[in-house]
């Protein structure tokens, strides 16, 4: 089935836009799997933590490239971005085991997770909202963390949020997250 596509993308000529953004998904992921988020920032290391910590950095991500490419362009990306998170997601949970029937289900559920902490991370790098706050409730899940576990992780989004607002729009879809 998967050469199909190929053959297609080949006979006509066309690729894929979203293939565009790979390496910029590939290097959200990479990030999200970083062992100091796990180790000095106490993010559960399960499913769950990890999921949650690479929407933490997607959602820094989507928010850059919106606020960096204003108009189409930028949403176009954030658009294919999170088709690629999508793609992902879907592809993790079939390896999982998890059936036909119920997949749409739970990767419903994960896109309506990522839009509502877009929503908080937003309101927190963006606006007067506290990160703190909002990484308790959306990371930790509302359960206990210490404060340097807590420290840990919010000094390092915050010092890439910095990171990503001063590359451009080009260095950003090379996946340069420093």
């Amino acid at each position: 089935m998967s050469a199909s596509p190929s053959f297609l993308q080949r006979l006509f000529g066309r690729t894929d836009p979203k293939e565009g953004l790979r390496p910029l998904y590939n290097a959200v992921i990479r990030e999200g799997r970083q062992p100091h988020w796990y180790l000095d920032g106490a993010v559960p290391d399960t499913l769950d933590g990890r999921f949650d910590m690479i929407v933490a950095i997607l959602a820094q991500v989507l928010i850059r490239l919106e606020q960096q490419a204003p108009g189409q362009r930028g949403a176009q990306d954030s658009v294919w971005l999170t088709e690629l998170f999508v793609d992902d997601m879907d592809g993790q949970l079939r390896q999982e085991g998890v059936g036909d029937v119920v997949v749409g289900k739970h990767v419903g559920r994960m896109m309506s997770a990522l839009g509502g902490r877009i929503s908080a991370y937003r309101a927190a790098l963006t606006d007067d909202a506290d990160l703190t706050e909002a990484l308790r409730r959306n990371l930790y899940r509302g359960a206990e963390v210490s404060e340097e576990a807590l420290a840990h992780v919010e000094g390092t989004l915050r010092a890439r949020w910095t990171r990503l607002g001063c590359l451009s729009h080009d260095a950003l879809l090379t996946g340069d997250l420093g």
